[in-house]
């Protein structure tokens, strides 16, 4: 890859070809349906999978997510999509030196006794580089792709057009909250400083957690556009999925508190949940690798998540709706709220029942397919839905999540580590224990 191919003029360029890529699989797959054409889903996934590995942004991040979801898509395109998570094409050394000589300065050599001309791993936004410091200390430097500001501006507005799109063809979500919280999560991201502050947000909420290990910002290496780090070893979680399940299992539970410990404790949530975001050491222990995708949530949104699993189990319908409203869900109707219960059942299925299970019973995927389509064939019935902002990555984390399990076949109880987190909880003693710790990473409280 040229160093300008992903500057704005190198972006736009490209948008036609993936509308290519994405129109064609399109229009096969209907005429699949319709024709009983065929389609060498090994040929258009590796074509896809090329138009889809220069971008570089939100683009990138769709098909990171679609391809976290078991058999979500076929078998090829699952393959090729989920290379995008760690070996995206990288920038070449010219991008490096001049990166590294803006952030830096132009004897930004000097502070390193060794760095390496090629990217460790390549991902949405940034590349990252094993480098040694002077002192030996191994280090992560992530540098941030050229014009990423303009870039993520371009795909938003690309993004907003196909969400227009889908509105107009599908009424069963107005994506006016959703495409508003995208864009402000991403436009985060591109803050490395940000990143920094997040990083040291999860070693304070984590700190206490075993077999979990959070990488340390080293400031006097950062900007705004570098992030330098500790370096931590390990391998993809995908290495794993078939080791013993013994193995599998306390990677799946070190996940949940990872994920879940900061939420219930503190109101903070990862809202990236894909498999290059984390890897497993040779003594077990899971590593935490990127922290540009945070969410703080208000004190009583946390409590909402855990009425409404309370009102799920109870059947107290009148604590639903107040879990739905503490959420942000404005004039739902009794039947809107049924359809809502059908996918909350859904989600918080592995919660209810006080034994080891898989994540997904009764189905496997094919059934969450099921109670998908269904909750989305009501809802467009019933004239839609406008999910609040905070509800996007909460939403998204947990299924997201749950697709990592999945993946491992792990078999927990997961009833039991739920009530773990959440049978003590005081939303008073949450808003306090949040302000504590993002004090201590120098970040602002949510608003309320």
């Amino acid at each position: 890859m040229s160093d300008d191919e992903n500057t704005l003029g190198g972006r736009l360029a490209r948008y036609a070809r993936v509308g290519t890529a994405v129109g064609g699989l399109a229009a096969r797959l209907a005429g699949g349906r319709i024709l009983g054409l065929s389609l060498d889903q090994d040929r258009h996934a590796a074509q896809l999978k090329a138009a889809l590995g220069g971008l570089k942004g939100p683009l990138m991040k769709v098909a990171q997510m679609m391809s976290t979801l078991p058999d979500a898509l076929p078998d090829a395109y699952v393959r090729e999509l989920a290379e995008l998570q760690a070996n995206a094409p990288s920038m070449g050394w010219s991008f490096v030196k001049r990166r590294m000589a803006t952030e830096l300065g132009p004897d930004w050599p000097s502070h390193f006794a060794r760095f390496p001309h090629e990217a460790a791993a390549a991902a949405s936004l940034g590349q990252v580089h094993r480098a040694t410091l002077k002192d030996g200390s191994e280090v992560a430097c992530k540098l941030q792709y050229p014009d990423m500001p303009a870039v993520v501006e371009a795909d938003l507005k690309q993004l907003k057009l196909v969400f227009a799109l889908y509105e107009r063809l599908d009424r069963a979500i107005v994506t006016e909250q959703i495409h508003q919280e995208i864009s402000a999560r991403l436009r985060e991201e591109l803050d490395y400083r940000r990143e920094a502050k997040h990083m040291r947000l999860y070693r304070h909420m984590l700190a206490k957690e075993e077999g979990i290990a959070v990488p340390e910002p080293i400031d006097a290496f950062s900007t705004g556009r570098l992030l330098t780090m500790s370096w931590i070893d390990g391998v993809k979680l995908t290495e794993i999925a078939s080791a013993p399940i013994e193995i599998r299992n306390e990677t799946a539970l070190r996940l949940f508190r990872a994920w879940y410990v900061p939420f219930y404790g503190y109101g903070v949530i990862h809202g990236d949940p894909h498999l290059g975001n984390y890897t497993l050491a040779a003594d077990g222990t899971l590593n935490l690798l990127d922290f540009g995708c945070i969410r703080v949530f208000r004190p009583s949104f946390v409590r909402g998540v855990i009425d409404l699993y309370r009102a799920l189990r109870g059947g107290d319908e009148e604590l639903a709706v107040e879990a739905y409203r503490i959420w942000g869900f404005e004039t739902l109707s009794r039947e809107v709220i049924d359809v809502l219960n059908l996918w909350a059942r859904f989600v918080y299925a592995p919660l209810m029942e006080d034994r080891p299970r898989a994540i997904q019973e009764g189905g496997g995927t094919a059934y969450g397919r099921q109670v998908a389509t269904k909750v989305h064939a009501e809802l467009r019935r019933l004239g839609g839905i406008a999910p609040p902002r905070e509800f996007v990555l909460m939403d998204r984390a947990a299924v997201g999540l749950g697709a990592v399990f999945l993946r491992l076949g792990a078999e927990i109880n997961w009833y039991s580590l739920f009530r773990n987190l959440i049978d003590d909880f005081d939303e008073a003693v949450l808003a306090e224990r949040q302000r504590q710790a993002l004090a201590v990473a120098e970040l602002p409280l949510p608003n309320l």
